[in-house]
């Protein structure tokens, strides 16, 4: 997945949930609302010196998943030597321990990520799993068109969705289930057309735990859209 499709998909996530044109480059939402979710790291391949993604930094050797394969298929053993103390033991262990990156399997369309499995579009993302047109995100399961979101699955079409299911259509929702199209949703269920709510449930046209019309509520939505984009 290169940088430009990446804008492209930003570009569509925003567009759904908000209603409005991106304003935002890559680099800008990302230090706007993914600087507190853990995401890939760049590295360099120990063994040819290129730039790869790692998902954990515990480590001080890495080697990118298709290099480690293609180190294993060249030589799988090394020439058995004496190994009198441990200090010769570590040593050894240290000319074959690197952490493998970009990890993925049965994956489509990856960049700069690690841990990607049974997905498709991810870009600078880890531990994605069975999902689809993912960015920035760290363990979302199951889900699509989905930007700056962490611990969540079976979601779509949404920024900012930490430990939550079942969100579409929504901007900073945590810790809810079955969210549609809201803003600012915490410990919430059941709850459409809702903004800057919190432990409340079965819900629609709620401002901060308040009742209001359909009318007013759009009214009101477009002035907090306008301040999202534009602040």
């Amino acid at each position: 997945m290169t940088p430009a499709q990446a804008q492209e998909l930003l570009d569509k996530i925003i567009g759904q949930v908000f209603g409005y044109q991106n304003p935002l480059s890559l680099e800008q939402f990302m230090q706007k609302y993914a600087f507190d979710i853990r995401l890939p790291i760049q590295v360099n391949d120990s063994t040819t010196g290129e730039v790869t993604w790692a998902g954990s930094n515990n480590a001080s050797k890495f080697i990118t998943m298709a290099n480690a394969r293609k180190r294993g298929e060249d030589q799988d053993l090394m020439p058995a030597r004496p190994l009198p103390d441990i200090q010769s033991i570590l040593a050894a262990w240290s000319e074959t321990n690197f952490m493998s990156t970009e990890r993925q399997m049965e994956a489509i369309n990856i960049a700069e990520s690690d841990n990607i499995v049974q997905s498709e579009n991810v870009f600078r993302s880890q531990f994605i799993q069975r999902s689809k047109n993912i960015l920035f995100s760290d363990v979302m399961h199951d889900s699509e068109f989905i930007a700056a979101s962490q611990r969540s699955q079976t979601s779509s079409f949404s920024v900012k969705v930490d430990d939550s299911q079942n969100v579409s259509n929504s901007f900073f929702v945590t810790w809810s289930n079955k969210v549609n199209n809201s803003f600012f949703i915490n410990d919430c269920f059941d709850v459409t057309d809702c903004m800057f709510c919190t432990n409340t449930a079965g819900k629609q046209y709620c401002i901060a735990n308040m009742q209001y019309t359909e009318e007013e509520y759009k009214r009101i939505k477009d002035m907090v859209v306008r301040w999202i984009l534009t602040s």
